[in-house]
């Protein structure tokens, strides 16, 4: 468990002629957060953006717009290139000249699409014309004379026969509908529109041309083929560009973008006609090292004055101006807990003045989730899986599920190899809980499969001798599960106790806190007293007695001091206690439905489908074996599959709605430093390690 770092507030006022400078220098040692100053304080107005920023913003957004028509994204692979060079490039108009070379080649691309799209739409019209045996120049040119063209989902013939004065033309089959033709008098259109409405009727246009309907059908589809050519060159051209030009966008995207971060500094900060002021948050150990550096760089024209070290008592925040009331939080957490973090990101940033939960997730979610897998045989798969996740990938989800895997998986080989002694759902050693797979008692076991004994000293590391059975021994695991969830809320409380002390003083952890700590342990005193009456049978005198009236008493001076800030909440709430720390037996109950899966699974393939009674090999002996372990890899893919599931979202919901609801109210602010993170560009003075593909 810890406090974020501790940070300081600090002032620096700087001569505006050197703002540019300033800003670099900022950028430079990584450790300022910004305070935005607001229009009106300390009688100063801000900033504006520095005038290249017009000019970055344009040339950024046809960047952008180039690196989207190429199809060109963060994850495309590309060189990284020196940032002396961007800059050079972008100065002599590098973004112009490439942007003209790509909007020609996407003109023709769009110019074919077009023209493909019109053609295809006469073609679907032509391809219901080529069943009229009229002509395409027939259809029109009539001084009184109109025609009526259109699909049609039933035959409308019987209904045109009224129409006098009229000539139909129908194509219709019953399952795809058709098409009708019908020439009339224009005075007449109106009518036989009407008519045909019945009838599915949605009219087309005929196609300017002359000549037979299939020759033009012809001719249009050999236009499209040709047309379709042309853009597969164009395409072709295009990814010519996309190879050409990739390097060079990302690395201007990357540039640009942090030019205009830069350029809108002024827009966070204090200006006057000559000089500049900004407050920024500090962690307290680099305020010397900030104030060395800035001066290092800047000399006399900067001055930088050490304000306040913010302390965690909340009177302070209150008393503060409202602009400098939020303190950002930095993590101070080790390399393995910081691969926790996300995880508790994912519920909210610990404020400035809270236990950040990352470590106690750190130490209880893989621990939870390695009890309720407790399998050597699922454990590897799950180490070395995590093992490369954390090798190969730095994305934050992946990492995530990873570092739970690796360290689950480990702590699931403890349990599974010194505790459960078994792999893939089959003890190690002979116990009397395994199942029985022939008349002669022989149990699936390690032992029995290998044909081998394990030494002595392995039986004596285990518990029973042979490892606790999650089938057998439920009692027992669903105590140890409530005992654990005892000791994990109890954390959660103690940490509250101390939030609340760190924040304000004891007396006030006391009264808000204290008194559920007092609660519960009166709770789990007196729940206790009252199992061993009603489930071991035991007299209700003596020891059982006096912990009965320990609890009770714990009890009601947990609600007498809670009564002050919860008022009836401090009753009504007491129930929930109970319900927490039963929650906790989805500990046993996964590890009880796995092994359950696993027995049933094993029973099928080493006691119905591998035929251990066969009298000699013959060919239906190894067919069976063959299927066997076919159905043994199959089957036990799906426990461990479903293992990662049901143990990691268990887990992670016993930290969340256990753990953390009991000390962490979280909406603190990130400590965002001004910095500059570059994938694609490097310093001239560094190497250029990533080639181009």
């Amino acid at each position: 468990m810890s406090l974020p770092e501790s940070m300081s507030r600090i002032v620096i006022v700087g001569t505006k002629s050197r703002m540019d400078e300033a800003i670099e220098a900022f950028y430079s040692v990584k450790a300022l957060h910004l305070i935005d100053h607001t229009t009106g304080a300390d009688g100063l107005s801000i900033g504006t953006p520095k005038a290249s920023n017009s000019k970055a913003s344009e040339r950024l957004l046809k960047v952008k717009a180039m690196e989207k028509e190429l199809g060109i994204n963060k994850h495309t692979d590309s060189a990284k290139v020196t940032i002396e060079d961007v800059k050079s490039q972008i100065s002599s108009d590098g973004v112009e000249n490439i942007e003209g070379e790509i909007l020609s080649v996407l003109d023709k691309r769009n110019d074919l699409n077009q023209r493909i799209t019109e053609l295809n739409s006469k073609k679907k019209n032509l391809e219901l014309l080529v069943a009229i045996p009229v002509e395409l120049e027939l259809y029109s040119g009539y001084k009184s004379i109109t025609s009526i063209v259109g699909s049609i989902s039933e035959d409308p013939t019987e209904a045109l026969k009224a129409v006098a004065n009229s000539e139909s033309f129908i194509s219709y089959k019953k399952k795809e509908g058709g098409v009708v033709a019908v020439f009339v008098k224009s005075t007449d259109r109106d009518a036989v529109a009407a008519i045909l409405a019945d009838y599915g009727f949605v009219e087309i246009s005929v196609p300017e041309g002359t000549g037979s309907v299939a020759d033009n059908l012809h001719i249009t589809e050999e236009s499209i083929a040709a047309l379709t050519a042309q853009l597969e060159s164009v395409e072709k051209e295009i990814e010519v560009l996309r190879i050409k030009h990739k390097t060079f966008l990302r690395a201007t995207d990357e540039q640009l973008s942090i030019e205009i971060e830069k350029g809108e500094v002024p827009l966070r900060i204090a200006v006057s006609d000559y000089s500049y002021m900004l407050d920024a948050w500090v962690p307290t150990k680099k305020v010397e090292f900030v104030k060395t550096e800035l001066e290092s760089k800047l000399g006399n024209d900067v001055y930088v004055e050490f304000e306040e070290t913010r302390g965690r008592n909340l009177h302070e925040e209150e008393e503060a101006e409202e602009r400098f009331k939020t303190v950002p939080t930095k993590q101070n957490n080790g390399a393995i807990t910081k691969e926790f973090e996300y995880a508790r990101s994912l519920v909210s940033i610990p404020k400035y003045q809270e236990i950040d939960p990352a470590v106690l997730i750190m130490i209880f979610l893989p621990l939870f989730f390695g009890f309720m897998i407790g399998d050597c045989g699922y454990a590897i798969p799950f180490i070395i899986l995590g093992a490369y996740g954390l090798k190969v990938t730095h994305h934050k989800d992946w990492r995530a599920i990873a570092t739970v895997l690796f360290f689950g998986g480990i702590w699931s080989f403890v349990f599974g190899f010194f505790f459960f002694g078994e792999a893939l759902g089959m003890h190690f050693i002979t116990g009397p809980e395994v199942i029985l797979v022939n008349a002669g008692g022989t149990s699936v076991t390690w032992e029995y499969l290998l044909g081998v004994h394990f030494p002595d000293w392995f039986s004596g590391i285990l518990p029973y001798g042979h490892g606790i059975g999650k089938l057998d021994q439920v009692s027992m695991l669903l105590k140890l599960s409530v005992y654990v969830g005892i000791v994990h809320l109890l954390i959660g409380y103690v940490c509250g106790f101390i939030n609340k002390r760190t924040q304000h003083n004891t007396k006030v952890a006391f009264f808000e806190k204290g008194g559920w700590i007092i609660s519960f342990i009166g709770m789990v005193i007196f729940c206790y007293a009252l199992t061993q009456v009603m489930i071991s049978k035991q007299d209700f005198s003596g020891i059982t007695l006096n912990l009965f009236i320990i609890g009770l008493i714990l009890l009601i001076v947990g609600i007498i001091v809670n009564w002050k800030t919860e008022k009836a909440q401090a009753i009504m709430e007491l129930p929930g206690i109970v319900g927490n720390i039963l929650s906790y037996t989805r500990l046993a109950a996964i590890g009880m439905s796995k092994a359950g899966m696993a027995l049933a699974f094993n029973y099928i393939v080493f006691g119905m489908i591998i035929p251990y009674t066969a009298a000699g090999p013959d060919w239906s002996a190894i067919a069976f074996v063959i299927l066997g372990i076919l159905m043994f890899a199959f089957l036990h893919l799906v426990i461990w599959t479903l293992g990662i599931l049901s143990a990691g979202l268990h887990a992670l919901r016993l930290q969340y709605v256990e753990l953390m609801t009991k000390f962490f109210d979280g909406n603190g602010v990130l400590f965002n430093p001004l910095k500059v993170k570059r994938e694609k560009t490097i310093s001239v003075n560094k190497e250029i390690t990533n080639k181009e593909v």
